[in-house]
């Protein structure tokens, strides 16, 4: 149940671009509701890994490699929020939707843990992460290397110094600098 919780968690990221797409939320709004939630996670992260708070929630939804580490939620509004952020709408919006959707659907379709995901499942994710961006209108070339930086980034579990690097940080950054690099240089 906690993983289908997380999915669940995961997936409410789309309500802010969605609400973006169809004119209910300026673009500013926006980003300012990204600092807004960067800042409570921040603090929220600060209180938990000092041992300040232990909320059910944190059992409930964290994973147990994000005990003594920033977990996967806070990496995720930190890198939405920086996406936000960084890059123009166009590019911003499908890269964020990746995360709060594609991710969580193919972590539905892999077995869990942190080991290799099976080629399908990846090729699944690449298809999810392709629409998403075309439908946004995305030319096909910048969608494609978006989907396709999307994918790596979900089925790479590097480890760095006994650091698990969360795809919540690299999926929404590495999609929308793909796709900006082929929209600038191409």
């Amino acid at each position: 149940m906690s993983e289908l919780s997380r999915r669940l968690v995961h997936a409410t990221g789309a309500v802010p671009p969605l609400a973006y797409e169809a004119g209910l939320l300026p673009w500013t709004w926006f980003q300012w509701l990204l600092v807004a939630g960067a800042v409570v996670v921040v603090v929220l992260e600060s209180l938990r890994l000092s041992g300040y708070v232990s909320w059910w929630i944190y059992d409930r939804l964290t994973r147990e490699y994000e005990q003594n580490n920033p977990a996967g939620y806070a990496l995720y509004v930190l890198s939405y929020g920086a996406t936000i952020w960084l890059f123009e709408p166009v590019i911003a919006v499908p890269a964020v939707l990746m995360l709060a959707l594609a991710d969580p659907f193919s972590g539905y379709l892999s077995t869990g843990g942190l080991g290799r995901k099976r080629t399908w499942v990846l090729i699944a994710t690449f298809g999810v992460c392709l629409a998403i961006a075309t439908l946004l209108d995305v030319p096909l070339g910048a969608a494609a290397a978006g989907a396709l930086a999307a994918t790596i980034a979900d089925g790479a579990t590097p480890i760095i110094r006994g650091y698990v690097i969360d795809d919540n940080a690299t999926i929404p950054l590495g999609a929308a600098a793909a796709m900006w690099l082929v929209t600038t240089v191409g």
